[in-house]
């Protein structure tokens, strides 16, 4: 079952208020996404660790719902 965009683009706001987050479709199925996170809440913290932040955001739908993630953070300039 695909996971809509705007889904996930909420998902990762509730969980990291503050994000700026951007949500393409790489293989227009609505299965395959890139999301693009900037938030001052990765400040100090090494790349994996704010992955995690997002993956913790998203839940059980990592994996399950949402089949594949190209994930990219950064802290505001």
């Amino acid at each position: 079952m695909a996971m809509p965009a705007a889904e996930i683009e909420t998902l990762i706001r509730a969980g990291i208020p503050d994000a700026e987050v951007t949500i393409t479709d790489l293989a227009g199925d609505g299965d395959h996404y890139a999301a693009h996170v900037v938030s001052a809440a990765f400040a100090g913290k090494p790349r994996v660790a704010q992955h995690k932040l997002v993956y913790a955001a998203l839940g059980e739908r990592m994996g399950g719902q949402l089949h594949a993630l190209q994930l990219t953070t950064a802290v505001p300039n």
